[in-house]
């Protein structure tokens, strides 16, 4: 485990940040929100969470590009409308094709790129708080941050020349320990932590501040015309 101090085992500096960030078809996504959101609101906050978290990633100086993973052609205008790339998921075959798929569409273009898998799902994201995981991530070949529960992981780094090798789902922190990431226990960071997946998250996320498209979202509910 590594925290903040540590000596570091990668002394290269790397530039700006291209973030992968996967996106379920909204149709499918978040399935365990909707006894908290019921079924008409629960895709348009998964959506919600997802431009939340790209507009924040997009405001961070450290990060040059988001590429969006999805096949929701409606969720990929939307994102691509923030300044996204969006490519498909040409895998599809789960989470983790996604993301290596997203890496080597990053890296296709820039090949010594330092990438960064995110959580789509992290409405409370903010720009410093990210900011400060990718500049510890940078002094690690391969870094991840836990989830709120201790149990996922929300941001998974590899710097230039390093293969992502991601792990993602169910207890995916122990994984990314046994694969020798280094684990980014800094303080002050709970946004980059806090992921939706249940009424609980979200009722965690909304104390803790969350973006203006879930705000507004969960504010308005479910628009007259679709009830």
């Amino acid at each position: 485990m590594c925290i903040e101090g540590e000596t570091a085992t990668n002394t290269d500096p790397t530039g700006p940040w291209s973030l992968v960030v996967p996106l379920k078809p909204l149709a499918r996504a978040k399935s365990r929100l909707m006894p908290a959101s019921g079924a008409l609101l629960r895709p348009r906050l998964a959506l919600a969470f997802a431009r939340d978290t790209v507009s924040a990633a997009l405001a961070c100086p450290e990060v040059a590009d988001v590429v969006v993973v999805t096949d929701d052609t409606a969720a990929g205008a939307a994102l691509a409308a923030l300044g996204a790339r969006v490519v498909a998921d040409a895998p599809a075959a789960g989470l983790n094709a996604a993301l290596a798929h997203g890496e080597h569409a990053v890296r296709s273009v820039r090949p010594r790129a330092a990438v960064a898998a995110l959580n789509a799902d992290l409405p409370a994201l903010r720009p410093a708080e990210l900011s400060r995981v990718l500049e510890f991530s940078a002094a690690f070949p391969r870094a991840f941050v836990a989830d709120a529960a201790g149990i996922g992981t929300t941001f998974l780094s590899a710097g230039p020349g390093v293969e992502l090798r991601p792990a993602f789902g169910g207890p995916s922190r122990a994984r990314h320990l046994a694969s020798g990431a280094a684990e980014i226990t800094l303080s002050g960071i709970d946004s980059v932590r806090r992921d939706v997946d249940t009424g609980a998250d979200l009722r965690a996320a909304l104390a803790l501040g969350v973006g203006p498209y879930t705000a507004g979202r969960w504010a308005a509910g479910v628009p007259a015309m679709d009830r």
